[in-house]
């Protein structure tokens, strides 16, 4: 089963600060802890795939306008209050294993080192209905 393991942050979820505001040293210490947690993931076979996203100030919301053309709204987005920092597809034979690698990633190191038990939303993906061999 297949599980999309997302990180998202609002102010009500996280007590610490934004990455901009860390030592440069507590950045990379964060990155070499989520390239391990890939690794230990993919070596498990259940890394599918991963990514870190940009910060939400450069996110845009198209939308189809009338004649199909691209409409274009830019962040920053101050009604937003949370936002998604990152998703992992891991592919595990069970919700359970899902929750423990969604608990493992939470503690990556933020600030002095100090695990970010951060917020990681754990959602199974959704696969389609086999096709109809009746045609």
């Amino acid at each position: 089963m297949k599980y999309m393991l997302l990180m998202q942050f609002s102010e009500k979820t996280v007590d610490f600060p934004q990455i901009g505001d860390w030592a440069p040293h507590e950045i990379e210490a964060h990155i070499a802890f989520m390239r391990d947690a890939n690794t230990t993931m993919a070596d498990a076979g259940e890394f599918v795939e991963g990514q870190g996203l940009a910060m939400p100030d450069t996110a845009k919301i198209v939308r189809a306008g009338g004649d199909g053309a691209a409409v274009v709204t830019e962040g920053p987005f101050p009604e937003t209050k949370e936002f998604l920092a990152g998703y992992w597809i891991v592919d595990v034979d069970s919700e359970e294993r899902a929750v423990e690698l969604a608990a493992f990633v939470s503690t990556a190191p933020g600030p002095g080192g100090t695990p970010l038990n951060m917020p990681i939303e754990v959602r199974q993906v959704m696969s389609a209905p086999a096709p109809s061999e009746e045609l």
